[in-house]
């Protein structure tokens, strides 16, 4: 009973000390932490520190209670918070918040959350711990200067008119990618291009400091930067392209003052680009003129200067044309004193000073005043004394000073005299027919052509006719015996044997043509220009614009009212050098236009434009001679009837030089793009052009027309439209054709000579050219040489036969130089000198051989002899060992001797001819050696070995 009565005592004690336990456990942690409502915190980009204010500390009205009065932690309540709350210290509440992450301005300026503080709890497993209010937090992330200025554009461009200062011109812009206004903001900027009229403000505005002018820069091109507040420069700085427009004046744009003509293109527009700028002033009509300048390039612009026979030839004139400047030469050589105009690539042009004259050879000129004829002649001559000029004058040689007929310039008139022979009727007749023409005295080149058929006379001026203004009668002239004397830049006086009445000036391309009248159309083609203006008009300008030439088409006039098909027209305008190597050099262009406007007192004037034309250097040919220059002929081919032929197989070929570059993959492929020595690689182009002539001279002592001759078939060259000339220096071939025409023609040279006993040897000179010279071949030498024929040679001592060297081998003549056997005419020729002392040389080298091997065999066998026998009888000489004691060519070389040495002299001054003897002459002489039957040979042999035991004293 007692025992269980305590049992209830205890149970009761037991709760009610739980009870106390229960509310002094109550009673530990009662309290929430606390911390502020509202906290604002700074952070840095790019750092993770966060400044709060006030700070971050939460309070516990627990402490100083462990656990319970204890901060365990904060919790950051938000969606993607960059941000982290950490304690510091559990017993003060202290803590801060910083950065989980780094942080960009210019993604996000500020953030804001809420933030709780709470406790431990009642124990370290945090059991009844206690949350705090939620406190809002904002936080600014404050921006560094990350970024630079960079621009908005990456080029400005603006144009302005001269003359004008400006306010603003344009205005650039930069921007800033930092957050905040002072490291985004542009505080200033700055022209980065010194000394210009330039300048700029801090907001970017462009303006001018000073008035522009579009004479001194069409263009300024500046560079433009831009700084931050924070002084950070712009990343790249900008360029700014200003224009300066000039003050709207009516002229021609878009017209390139230089055009470069390359021969051989064709037609080249001239002005594809321009235009013609009228400032918005109405226009009723336009005319433009347009000139082309040639009149320093030739005789007025550029032509084909083959001789003035050639041309007439070419423009369509029959023949009889005597040229009375012809080009000196060797058939021509009475020009060879005046001096001449070599400025104008070969245009061959004459000089007169006023002391200078030249007399025509008799007999060139045969002029009968009663039949039709021509004279021609280009001169350029300007104002000069009162004094008569002659051009050309047929006067009396001797005793008197009587002018048949003469052509003169007096007082800038053009007068030509013509004075009648003796007839029945003793009556005055036409003498004087007078021009009056400013072309006489302009110091230009023109064209004259008078057509005088008696009484009347045509004259034509650049293709122009013009009528006499006054033609003077008189009588006809005494009769007289005495003959008559043709020249040219004075007139002949005879009775004084003087010249008189000097030309002061330039003449070219005269000619006289007895009988024969020329048409207007060969004065048209003699004239004409190979260069001049060209235009194809487009079928829409037609018929708004109208286009007019002059004769040469130096000049051509437009016309029109519509400004748009002008334009067209202007860029279809082309130049064009028809030649195949035009004269190079500068040619002018002016342009000189006049408007018409609706309101005459506001009309605008359009200033004049010059250019000028560059024509190129052509590619220069060059003229290549080839064929056979050293071959023999026997005599008797030189006195036959055909003689022989100089250049049976001559070629002419013209070829040009051009630098091509490399092909580029080629140089990649071979590794030479860095090697410093490679060069250009020329090329070598074959062309075809004409030829005007081609000269054969002879080398050395001249023609002996007693006994030799250079002679071509007269009737090939006239199928040919050529012309020979020739004289005891050579024969000369003019007349402008083709290159294979020439080689046809000159294959057809014959030499011949009807005394070649003292003659060895000839030699020619063939040089060729084309435009009077402009461009020469090579000069190709041939030497001839003339085979004797020999006769067989009996030797003295008749046991010895001596081969036969001067059998007739039926080969062609010997090419001595080039090692060519040539089968011209398939005749018989026989071995010249030198191969008669070779084949000699080389039988008495195979005799001495041969006979050196029978004495070596028959000192032999007395060797053997000797040695059986046992005898001592050793001044028994065998016989045929003593065959040396004569010389098999003793009596031949006496015979030869003075012969070989005149032989030995000129092959020694000829140098390498013994050295070049072909194979072909090696094994034609082998085949007359061994031309032989076989027991011919034996018995030959047999006697050379036999013959020598005659010589033999026993």
């Amino acid at each position: 009973m007692r025992f269980r009565g305590n049992k209830q005592f205890a149970s009761a004690v037991g709760l009610v000390l739980g009870l106390l336990c229960a509310v002094e456990a109550a009673k530990v942690n009662k309290h929430k932490p606390w911390i502020e409502t509202t906290y604002h915190g700074i952070v840095t980009e790019n750092d993770d520190k966060v400044i709060l204010d006030p700070p971050l500390i939460a309070l516990d009205k627990d402490a100083p209670l462990r656990y319970a009065g204890e901060i365990c932690g904060f919790r950051i309540h938000g969606q993607n918070v960059p941000f982290e709350a950490v304690v510091l210290d559990k017993s003060t509440g202290e803590g801060v918040i910083r950065a989980k992450e780094k942080l960009d301005c210019e993604l996000q300026k500020e953030h804001t959350f809420t933030i709780q503080a709470y406790d431990c709890g009642e124990g370290p497993d945090g059991a009844n711990m206690k949350k705090s209010h939620k406190a809002t937090v904002h936080i600014q992330v404050n921006d560094i200067n990350e970024y630079s200025p960079v621009f908005k554009e990456k080029t400005y461009k603006a144009t302005v008119i001269e003359g004008k200062k400006y306010d603003s011109i344009l205005k650039v812009e930069a921007v800033d990618a930092d957050c905040s206004f002072q490291f985004s903001q542009i505080c200033s900027y700055e022209i980065v291009t010194p000394d210009v009229p330039f300048t700029i403000d801090k907001d970017g505005f462009i303006k001018n400091t000073e008035k522009l002018s579009y004479g001194k820069e069409h263009m300024y091109k500046l560079t433009v930067t831009a700084y931050d507040c924070g002084k950070n420069r712009a990343s790249e700085d900008v360029l700014v392209k200003i224009s300066i427009k000039p003050t709207c004046k009516p002229s021609w744009q878009g017209f390139n003052k230089r055009t470069e003509y390359e021969p051989g293109t064709g037609s080249l527009a001239l002005f594809p680009s321009m235009h013609l700028e009228t400032c918005d002033v109405p226009i009723t009509s336009i005319r433009t003129s347009i000139e082309l300048e040639t009149n320093h390039i030739g005789k007025g612009c550029d032509r084909d200067t083959y001789s003035e026979k050639s041309l007439h030839k070419l423009c369509g004139a029959s023949s009889g044309t005597v040229e009375l400047l012809p080009a000196p030469s060797s058939s021509a050589n009475w020009t060879v004193g005046l001096p001449t105009d070599n400025g104008h690539d070969s245009d061959q042009v004459f000089e007169f000073n006023g002391t200078q004259a030249i007399k025509v050879p008799d007999g060139l000129v045969s002029t009968n005043l009663k039949e039709p004829f021509t004279i021609s002649v280009w001169m350029r001559h300007g104002p000069g004394s009162h004094e008569k000029e002659t051009i050309l004058c047929n006067s009396d040689k001797t005793d008197m000073n009587r002018h048949h007929y003469s052509l003169y310039v007096h007082n800038c008139r053009l007068i030509l005299l013509l004075r009648q022979d003796p007839s029945e009727a003793e009556n005055y007749k036409p003498a004087e027919f007078h021009w009056k023409l400013d072309q006489v005295c302009d110091k230009e080149w023109h064209h004259y052509v008078l057509n005088v058929e008696f009484p009347t006379v045509s004259l034509f001026v650049d293709g122009t006719a013009f009528e006499p203004f006054m033609v003077t009668e008189d009588y006809p002239l005494h009769p007289s015996k005495i003959e008559t004397q043709l020249t040219v830049g004075a007139c002949w006086q005879g009775g004084n044997a003087r010249m008189a009445q000097f030309f002061r000036g330039n003449l070219a391309g005269l000619i006289i043509r007895s009988g024969k009248l020329e048409n207007k159309k060969v004065i048209d083609c003699l004239y004409t220009c190979k260069e001049g203006l060209d235009v194809q008009l487009p079928e829409e300008v037609t018929s708004a614009v109208k286009v007019d030439f002059n004769p040469n088409q130096s000049s051509l006039t437009v016309e029109g009212d519509d400004i748009g098909a002008f334009d067209k027209v202007m860029q279809h305008i082309s130049y064009l050098n028809s030649r195949q190597f035009p004269t190079p050099g500068i040619r002018h262009l002016r342009i000189s236009t006049t408007v018409k406007c609706l309101n005459e007192d506001a009309c605008v004037a359009v200033p004049d434009a010059e250019g000028y034309v560059m024509v190129l250097q052509p590619e220069e040919p060059k003229i290549s001679l080839s064929g056979i220059d050293h071959f023999a002929r026997s005599a008797a081919e030189f006195e036959s009837q055909e003689g022989v032929t100089l250049f049976p197989e001559l070629r002419i070929v013209s070829t040009i030089t051009r630098e091509m570059e490399a092909d580029a993959e080629s140089e990649a492929a071979e590794g030479t793009d860095d090697d410093p020595t490679v060069q250009e690689t020329v090329v070598s182009e074959e062309i075809m052009h004409n030829l005007d002539s081609c000269e054969v001279s002879v080398v050395g002592d001249e023609l002996d027309g007693e006994h030799e001759s250079l002679e071509v078939d007269v009737s090939q060259l006239q199928q040919r439209a050529l012309e020979m000339s020739s004289s005891n220096l050579g024969l000369v071939i003019t007349g402008v054709n083709t290159m294979a025409n020439y080689e046809q023609v000159l294959h057809l040279i014959r030499y011949k000579n009807w005394h070649t006993e003292a003659l060895f040897d000839r030699k020619f000179k063939l040089v060729c050219s084309e435009l009077n010279g402009r461009y020469i071949s090579n000069d190709f030498k041939v030497e001839v040489n003339v085979i004797h024929t020999a006769s067989p040679v009996e030797h003295a001592n008749n046991a010895m036969v001596q081969p036969n060297f001067i059998n007739p081998v039926h080969h062609a003549s010997v090419d001595l130089s080039g090692h060519n056997l040539v089968n011209a005419h398939q005749a018989s020729v026989v071995p010249s000198a030198a191969t008669i002392v070779i084949v000699v040389c080389v039988s008495f080298l195979v005799f001495m051989i041969i006979l050196g091997v029978f004495r070596i065999r028959a000192a032999h066998q007395r060797s053997m002899r000797d040695q059986e026998s046992g005898k001592e009888n050793e001044m028994d000489w065998d016989d045929s060992a003593l065959t040396i004691t004569v010389n098999p060519m003793e009596t031949y070389e006496d015979q030869h001797s003075s012969e070989e040495e005149e032989e030995e002299e000129e092959e020694s001054e000829d140098g390498e001819e013994e050295d070049d003897i072909t194979s072909a002459e090696s094994e034609s002489s082998e085949d007359e050696e061994g031309g032989e039957p076989e027991d011919q040979q034996g018995t030959s042999r047999q006697q050379q070995l036999e013959w020598d035991d005659s010589t033999l004293t026993y």
